[in-house]
């Protein structure tokens, strides 16, 4: 379960559909990434092909991203069973 978000217009998304502020070309992928991601209870279940799940390190150590879309990727911590600080950010 996604417990709370760092991007407003990324929980905007995710709670009431509007994509205008997303920097991503590709909506529907980011949609598909946050249903796999309130589904989970544990952060190895965003494995999956294409989505390339890795730990992030250095200030973000603890945390993780998939790839979204070019070089936006959608981050997040994990504590317990939930997702946590989901955020949508190009990090390259």
């Amino acid at each position: 379960m996604i417990r709370s978000f760092r991007s407003k217009a990324l929980r905007r998304f995710a709670e009431q559909g509007d994509a205008a502020k997303l920097s991503v070309p590709n909506v529907r992928r980011v949609e598909a990434i946050l249903f796999r991601l309130e589904a989970a209870t544990r952060a190895e279940q965003m494995e999956a092909p294409g989505l390339r799940l890795h730990p992030l390190k250095g200030r973000d150590k603890g945390r993780f991203a998939v790839d979204a879309s070019g070089n936006w990727r959608v981050t997040f911590g994990w504590d317990g069973k939930d997702a946590v600080d989901v955020d949508l950010e190009d990090y390259h």
